[in-house]
């Protein structure tokens, strides 16, 4: 049994040089990899309810047993390498799925961070949602490297 990843991300990424990051590394993942988009169309008169009601669509969208990653910047930094290793033991333990979680433009509710198994950033700076898509996927992608003995991460 292959692990599959899919990633939920908020908002949708429409198109441009960020939709063709996206596509770009997505295709080169050779792990069963799902993105869902969500999306709040609700006008929200403040941005925590914003981020609330996002992250209670963030929330229904994950799977029953599924590993739940939140990428937020409030996350634990780690290496290409130890963000490798871990995909790896999951694989290796037979872990079915990966949800990676990927916020709106104020990030993840409190309780989206509680429901995760690992919550991980992508640096201490600030990236734009659409961004951090493309970021996490050349990761994935590179674990993929990593894992294979490739030599893209030391190209």
């Amino acid at each position: 049994m292959a692990l599959h990843l899919t990633i939920i991300a908020v908002g949708k990424k429409g198109a441009g040089p960020l939709a063709d990051l996206q596509h770009l590394y997505s295709e080169r993942i050779t792990w069963p990899l799902t993105i869902r988009e969500v999306e709040e169309k609700r006008p929200s008169p403040t941005a925590v309810e914003r981020v609330q009601r996002e992250g209670n669509l963030l929330l229904q969208a994950i799977p029953k047993g599924a590993i739940v990653v939140a990428v937020d910047g409030r996350g634990t930094e780690i290496s290409s390498e130890e963000f490798a290793q871990r995909l790896g033991k999951w694989r290796d333990s037979s872990v079915a799925e990966v949800i990676f979680l990927i916020g709106g433009a104020d990030g993840l509710a409190d309780n989206v961070r509680a429901k995760a198994n690992y919550v991980m950033s992508l640096g201490a700076m600030t990236w734009p949602h659409l961004l951090a898509r493309g970021m996490l996927l050349e990761q994935i992608y590179r674990a993929q490297t990593i894992l294979a003995g490739h030599p893209y991460h030391r190209a």
